[in-house]
């Protein structure tokens, strides 16, 4: 009897096993659509700084649990003071290009890693300064299935390294490199540990 049951458990588990490999089978070639958008305000005195910053991100399923993507946006960042006169205008090239490994938890809960290589390109409209980045991140998070169309997702970075250089229209280059810092993420918010929640697109 223990063993009808043994073979029984073996059979049970095989077909759910083949069942859930066909279910994943279903994302592999799936494309996706994601992003940030973001715009904010803030007076200090006299002065006003505006800042936005848009970035789509597109992506495909290359295997059942392997997808990756790139975004391709733009930051900007205006600040005007009292008189009306612009004293900082800033505007930034975003390219990000990434790659997720995902495992199932359980149903439609999914745990992810996913590392990023940010590239920005940005250029000071007052002085006409040059601003160029890259980075390498990485960042876990967790992907839940709303739908056949639509997932929420939540991720927090955890390594963040790269390096920026400074180059002024008078004067010479500053290059410095970060280890675990801010200044080198693809979009200017995303410090080591914030939490950043969004939503998915399937197509």
């Amino acid at each position: 009897m223990k063993k009808i049951l043994l073979v029984a458990a073996i059979a049970l588990f095989g077909l759910s096993a083949n069942a859930q490999e066909k279910e994943s089978k279903g994302l592999e070639g799936t494309w996706w659509v994601a992003g940030q958008v973001s715009f904010s305000s803030e007076k200090t005195g006299d002065a006003k700084t505006t800042s936005n910053m848009i970035l789509p991100i597109v992506g495909t399923f290359i295997t059942p649990s392997v997808t990756v993507g790139v975004g391709v946006g733009n930051i900007s960042s205006k600040t005007v003071n009292g008189a009306g006169v612009t004293t900082a205008d800033a505007n930034t090239f975003v390219v990000k290009p990434l790659v997720r490994k995902y495992w199932n938890v359980s149903g439609g809960l999914f745990f992810y890693g996913q590392a990023a290589l940010p590239v920005m390109i940005g250029k000071d409209k007052i002085s006409d300064g040059k601003t160029s980045s890259f980075a390498l991140e990485l960042a876990p998070g967790f992907d839940y299935i709303v739908n056949k169309w639509m997932t929420v997702e939540t991720s927090f970075t955890i390594f963040n390294v790269g390096s920026m250089t400074e180059t002024p229209k008078v004067g010479d280059k500053t290059t410095t490199f970060q280890f675990n810092a801010n200044p080198m993420n693809s979009v200017g918010d995303r410090t080591l540990g914030n939490l950043q929640v969004g939503v998915k697109f399937l197509f």
